[in-house]
């Protein structure tokens, strides 16, 4: 599945505002919402409408208070009943819903690699795009018998393993008021002189920069790169470096999650991706990521997944976007 040069969505920084479409509703009542769950899941056929209303506008916390209440009045665990009623989809939609972002960021990654092959998409997409503090909870939380590390390292190899574990190490700057513009310049001349400058690519280089400047830093970097390169920085990323290196670097080079182009999407792993995306940063930057897409690609999100999904799943997706804006 080809991979597109769009990259969606500005991740979130420290101490910059979040942009959720999902945030804590008003006026909450867990035991409500529980009663309205177990009633849901007892109608016969399941009532499926009424979990996507309930679960997809509440928040993770208030979610677990659902869950608590559910255990209370039910006598079961809320999880294993949703997964018991629901199905396809839908179920991976809850389901992901009932994990914390770092809780569920962890699982994507444990699933990626566990079992015969990787998949490499999933491991680039939220290793290389979520911040440093997110990185932190998804290591803390990584609770496979395994560190994080030691299963990057032992599923990946080469330059692309060396990139994702100096990510991992979470050595990178915090953001800072002060802009230091002579590093800005030297950090831009180091990349230029790495790669299009030279013949083959200083790929060391690139990674320590990269993988430990802040985020605002390396926009301020990308810039004045353009002062010193005959190409842009993802020009020259698409010039330099193949494969899963060169995916990873474009999306630390624009510091944007990436989507796939509207006609691209379809069943499947077309699914398993928008359904990740979605779930996993609906209560961060969703609705950042939606602007960014419709900027993209002169349509909205909303209409996207209107046009290519349908059903319980269409609702659920439609539901976690929030409205058209």
């Amino acid at each position: 599945m080809a991979l597109v040069s769009e990259f969606l969505g500005q991740l979130s920084l420290n101490h910059e505002p979040l942009y959720p479409t999902v945030v804590p509703a008003r006026d909450f009542d867990p035991d409500r919402d529980a009663a309205r769950i177990e009633t849901a899941i007892k109608t016969k056929g399941v009532d499926e409408q009424t979990i996507i209303d309930v679960l997809t506008k509440r928040s993770y916390s208030q979610r677990r208070e659902i869950a608590f209440a559910y255990e209370k009045r039910a006598k079961k665990d809320m999880i294993t009943a949703l997964k018991a009623a629901l199905s396809g989809n839908l179920e991976t939609v809850i389901l992901g819903l009932m994990k914390s972002t770092s809780q569920y960021d962890a699982s994507e990654i444990r699933g990626s690699i566990k079992g015969l092959g990787t998949d490499e998409e999933t491991l680039i997409e939220i290793l290389c795009s979520r911040s440093n503090d997110e990185l932190v909870e998804i290591k803390k939380v990584y609770m496979f018998k395994k560190d994080l590390a030691k299963d990057v390292a032992g599923d990946t190899s080469g330059n692309f393993a060396k990139l994702l574990l100096a990510l991992v190490d979470t050595k990178r700057d915090e953001p800072s008021a002060i802009v230091d513009y002579e590093k800005i310049d030297a950090d831009a001349r180091a990349l230029y002189d790495a790669g299009v400058k030279i013949k083959g690519t200083d790929v060391n280089t690139w990674i320590s920069i990269m993988s430990q400047r802040s985020v605002p830093h390396l926009r301020k970097v990308f810039d004045k790169y353009k002062s010193y390169s005959p190409y842009d920085m993802q020009e020259s990323i698409v010039k330099e470096v193949k494969g899963d290196l060169q995916k990873s670097f474009l999306v630390l080079g624009t510091i944007h999650l990436f989507f796939h182009n509207p006609l691209d999407f379809g069943k499947g792993a077309k699914e398993k991706i928008l359904t990740r995306i979605i779930v996993s940063r609906c209560e961060v930057d969703l609705k950042k990521i939606c602007s960014e897409y419709k900027g993209t690609f002169g349509q909205s999100l909303q209409q996207t997944i209107t046009e290519h999904t349908k059903g319980d799943y269409q609702k659920a997706m439609l539901s976690l976007c929030g409205p058209d804006q």
